[in-house]
């Protein structure tokens, strides 16, 4: 059943009141993709609606791709790239890429993907893609402009008890292993907030000022709490057989209409194996 939104609110709250169903059964619609915004499926309960949105209630969406679609419009998709998938074809790696599936996506559309940002191979989350190229270059030119927000969910070895804030130089040596030096590397800012201790291990929100490669990884490390299953900086564990990294937020000024987009996915299930649940 379709329900028109009248006025801005959150999703949850309006299909509270659109809907006669119970919170805990709109949860799970949510949760299994069986809500759609606009055509397109959403699973975050405080997603914002404007005036004018069209929401759908107990339909899962056409898949065309092999993961998630988390937004999509005429100039942008956001997908929630899986852990594994590279982000873009490199040097040393020349695997299917997130950058080759969304394009070949897009053809059928006859459509073009330009990357904007990048993921780590092995984090997964909020990955955007643009379809305009003079955006692009205005986003790829003025990128720190127009980001309000990169965050990220990470399980770290050991117990931090304390919020913090790391800030230095990252440089890069030849076996592509990054490390933190003098002020002749790259200056990265890292900021963290313990969400919660569990057996050993720290669950933590990660916001980045800056956005280095393998920044977050090499800066945990460097306190030394590497992110588990992160045998590369040190991780001595690896409880749910990948990087326990996830990018969870990313929210930007749009450069031509002012509007502040934002994209938010749940934190992965295999996360709360060590961590539990969160509590909403």
């Amino acid at each position: 059943m379709k329900y028109k939104v009248t006025q801005e609110t959150e999703l949850l709250n309006f299909l509270l009141e659109a809907t006669s169903k119970k919170r805990n059964d709109l949860k799970k619609a949510l949760k299994f993709n069986q809500v759609l915004v606009n055509g397109k499926s959403e699973s975050y309960h405080a997603f914002l609606l404007h005036a004018g949105d069209e929401v759908e209630l107990g339909k899962k969406p056409r898949q065309d791709l092999p993961f998630p679609i988390l937004y999509e419009d005429k100039e942008i998709i956001v997908i929630n790239k899986p852990s594994g998938l590279v982000s873009e074809q490199t040097m040393h790696n020349k695997s299917e890429t997130a950058f080759m599936i969304v394009n070949g996506y897009l053809k059928k559309k006859k459509e073009k993907a330009y990357l904007v940002h990048r993921l780590d191979q092995d984090t997964s989350g909020v990955m955007m893609f643009v379809k305009n190229k003079k955006l692009y270059e205005e986003l790829t030119h003025n990128w720190n402009d127009y980001v309000l927000e990169r965050s990220y969910q990470a399980i770290v070895e050991g117990t931090i008890k304390k919020d913090g804030r790391i800030e230095n130089y990252l440089s890069e040596n030849k076996m592509q292993k990054v490390y933190v030096s003098n002020k002749k590397g790259k200056k990265a800012i890292t900021n963290y907030h313990v969400l919660k201790n569990v057996k050993g291990y720290t669950l933590l929100d990660v916001f980045i000022e800056t956005g280095r490669k393998n920044q977050i990884r090499v800066h945990m490390s460097s306190l030394g709490h590497p992110i588990a299953g992160d045998r590369k900086y040190g991780a001595q564990t690896n409880p749910i057989r990948r990087l326990a990294l996830h990018a969870n937020i990313f929210a930007f000024e749009h450069p031509f209409t002012h509007k502040t987009m934002t994209f938010k996915t749940e934190m992965p299930e295999c996360f709360c194996k060590v961590t539990g649940k969160l509590k909403k």
